[in-house]
């Protein structure tokens, strides 16, 4: 049905309300007038054209009652004519479209027929109850091959009905891979006919957590939750997927992330013992031992597996695998001095590099994390980069192929807008523009490496995410931007049109009832950083009016009319909304800022912020304004296996009682407290003299706001050393790697 709707909301005189933007397109007088019997006629009966006119006739039909036929013979009636043509320059996926007054033609590869018929329903045009398509040449193919979107069914799962209104959207944006998430900690979805426990047992968990993970003490119900996919409930998706081109990619996650399978399978783990499928998230020491029962276990697994998905990639995870179990266990131990390795990092790649070589006799392909480049990449994998480029850009000057899915843009399980207005999410911040911004080729790869880039693709976990409503509220209208990062050269884009083009695509959504976000178009502000003091400016939708207040009294009709920047030169709450007719309509911006003596003043980093994780640079540091819980990234500095070494500027000499650091404590996320927080001063800016040390231990107590007493020293200068917590120990979230370190605001009094 998303096609023939499509067609009624079309902007009128704007033809080029397409997403993704088409490579080439020339405009032309007059239009195709669509009559109640369309017919479409696919040269020599060509099979897959046929199935895909047989899906756009049904969904015409269903949307606007117009009926239509498939033959395989041109008539001189009002029609489509779809034709298959090897001509390389359209490329494997590329289409040629023409738009005539008595015809319209579509022509390249099936895929290309398929995407092309996407893009003949955007351009429909309703004027009253007629349609019709204006006359136009197009010729298009996509920028990169890889154009995924990832959903985790296993922390919530989602019904088969979902799964293909899921695979429906991707396929109306020309996305063609669908990467599913089957198995985790939280629950195994997948039915494998010769281990019936996976489902009796791994699918199902007692208990789940409420609201946030930080948020102490957890909370959690005592509801028994879970379900599972069959075998032949898979093949009818797979069978859903071909017919829109649309390639599924499984994963079965190992060695880590393993805790259902092990509840069904106890003996596959280093233990033995008793296991549980777990309610809460984050990442457990409990994986799969390295004895030859998993082998043999998980390449059962895989087969059943390979049958059900004919694609040439399954995905084995690979990701967040402690290893303290292995360090003491006598098997894995053994294992690794029979085989010659170095370390347990070592035993990973040999447990990635074995079931490779099963897959690869299976004339499949494995794709990974790309933790999988820990101690050694296995000889023909794919890797898919989550932590930043870099696990990509090792992977490429490697000769390996690889999907960017990084979680600075790529991330759709984070707040698009204001947690205040947001439902409850992981943290981080990744707005639509962010996402537009997207180029999955990162800095520092030469033309020829630049190959083995195939694309790039979102990831939907679902921690925070229950039901079908909310995956749509989180893709949407990410999802379209992304699907123009992939698809479109960047010379051709540009945001400010796809903004206007996604307009009618939001309504399209209205008639659907999609449950998208509206926050790209909400009230925000911007603050002046790296002077005092602090001016704001606020944006808003064009012609729509901007009130606020600083006294935190009601918004109304005649609260100050926004004009011009507002000077902040003390302590106050920011309240800002738009207002049509005298009316507030939107939600009410709300903003506290501190200003103190620091507030405004220059800072000075030893060391940068990650790039992922450092909006507004050091500024942001003596912004006023206190980083959000659940963390939402534009408001903290994020350093990964660094210390935080700030220099802070008062430019005068100022007496100073106390100096307050805002650090944030995420466990889940790999976000550790700091060892220690020193202060120094100095007159000078050169010398300084250490005033105040606060230990871990204290820093553990106040968990937050760390507050360093100073006496009432004078100084001009100050610096202050947030030391990271180093590499993370065993039994925590991301064990054996660097702590990420979050910083944000410093005040002083």
């Amino acid at each position: 049905m998303i096609l023939s709707v499509f067609l009624s909301f079309g902007q009128k005189n704007n033809i080029l309300a397409l997403i993704p933007q088409p490579k080439t397109f020339i405009q032309k007088n007059g239009s195709f007038k669509i009559k109640a019997t369309l017919q479409i006629f696919t040269e020599n009966g060509q099979p897959q054209n046929t199935k895909s006119a047989k899906l756009f006739l049904d969904q015409v039909n269903l949307g606007y009652g117009i009926k239509g036929n498939v033959n395989n013979k041109e008539s001189q009636h009002s029609a489509i004519l779809l034709k298959t043509n090897p001509d390389s320059n359209y490329r494997a996926e590329g289409y040629h479209l023409t738009v005539e007054k008595k015809k319209i033609t579509i022509e390249g590869s099936p895929q290309g027929v398929f995407y092309g018929l996407q893009t003949l329903a955007q351009l429909v045009q309703q004027n009253q109850k007629k349609l019709s398509v204006p006359c136009c040449e197009i010729i298009d193919y996509p920028e990169f091959s890889w154009r995924g979107m990832h959903l985790d069914v296993s922390r919530h799962f989602f019904p088969l009905s979902f799964i293909k209104k899921y695979i429906d959207y991707l396929s109306m944006y020309k996305m063609n891979t669908f990467h599913w998430h089957l198995t985790d900690d939280q629950g195994w979805r997948i039915e494998i006919k010769k281990y019936p426990k996976l489902t009796q047992t791994g699918a199902w968990r007692n208990y789940t957590l409420n609201g946030h993970y930080s948020t102490m003490p957890q909370q959690f119900d005592s509801t028994r939750y879970g379900g599972f996919y069959t075998q032949e409930e898979i093949r009818e998706v797979v069978d859903y997927a071909q017919k829109r081109f649309v390639t599924i990619v499984p994963e079965i996650e190992m060695p880590g992330h393993a805790l259902a399978a092990l509840s069904a399978y106890p003996e596959l783990s280093c233990s033995g013992g008793h296991f549980e499928v777990i309610g809460n998230w984050g990442v457990f020491e409990d994986v799969f031992c390295t004895k030859e029962e998993t082998f043999t276990f998980l390449q059962d697994v895989l087969s059943e597996v390979m049958d059900l998905f004919p694609g040439k990639y399954i995905h084995i995870g690979g990701d967040e695998c402690p290893k303290e179990r292995w360090k003491k266990c006598p098997v894995c131990q053994q294992r690794i001095k029979d085989e010659g390795l170095k370390d347990e990092n070592k035993l990973q790649s040999y447990f990635i590099a074995r079931i490779e070589k099963f897959v690869n006799s299976k004339s499949r392909s494995i794709i990974g994390w790309d933790e999988i480049l820990e101690g050694g990449l296995a000889p023909n994998a794919t890797v898919m980069s989550w932590r930043g480029t870099e696990g990509g850009l090792a992977a490429a000057k490697l000769k390996h192929n690889v999907v960017m899915a990084p979680g600075s843009h790529c991330y759709f399980d984070y707040y698009q807008g204001n947690p205040k207005f947001e439902p409850l999410a992981i943290g981080g911040f990744i707005p639509v523009e962010k996402v537009y911004q997207f180029d999955p080729i990162p800095a520092g790869l030469n033309p020829e490496e630049n190959k083995y880039i195939l694309g790039g693709q979102a990831n939907v976990w679902t921690e925070y995410i229950p039901d079908g409503k909310q995956v749509e509220y989180m893709i949407f209208p990410r999802m379209c931007a992304l699907s123009e990062a992939l698809w479109t050269y960047p010379q051709n884009r540009d945001f400010e049109s796809f903004k206007k083009r996604l307009l009618s695509h939001l309504k399209l959504y209205d008639h659907l009832n999609i449950n998208y976000s509206k926050a790209m178009f909400a009230l925000k502000f911007q603050v002046s950083k790296g002077k005092a003091p602090l001016t704001v400016t606020l944006a808003g939708e064009p012609g729509i009016e901007i009130r606020y207040n600083t006294d935190g009294s009601e918004l109304t009709g005649k609260t100050i009319l926004y004009s011009s920047p507002i000077s902040i030169s003390k302590t106050c709450l920011l309240q800002a909304g738009n207002f049509s007719g005298g009316k507030l309509c939107s939600p009410v911006l709300s903003q506290q800022f501190y200003v103190n003596p620091a507030t405004g003043k220059n800072v000075t980093l030893t060391y940068p912020p990650h790039e992922n994780y450092n909006v507004g640079g050091a500024a942001t540091l003596t912004d006023g304004i206190l980083g959000r819980i659940p963390w939402y990234g534009g408001e903290w500095l994020g350093f990964n296996g660094k210390n935080c070494e700030a220099i802070l500027d008062l430019e005068k000499t100022t007496k100073i009682s106390k100096v307050i650091v805002d650090v944030l404590n995420a466990e889940s996320s790999w976000i550790y407290l700091p060892k220690s927080i020193e202060v120094f001063i100095s007159p000078d800016g050169v010398n300084f003299t250490s005033v105040k040390k606060i230990s871990e231990k204290e820093i553990v107590e106040m968990q937050r706001k760390m507050i360093l007493e100073t006496d009432g020293l004078q100084t001009r200068y100050l610096k202050i050393v947030v030391e990271n917590n180093g590499k993370i120990p065993d039994g925590k979230p991301g064990a054996g790697y660097d702590a990420w370190l979050f910083v944000d605001e410093i005040l002083v009094e």
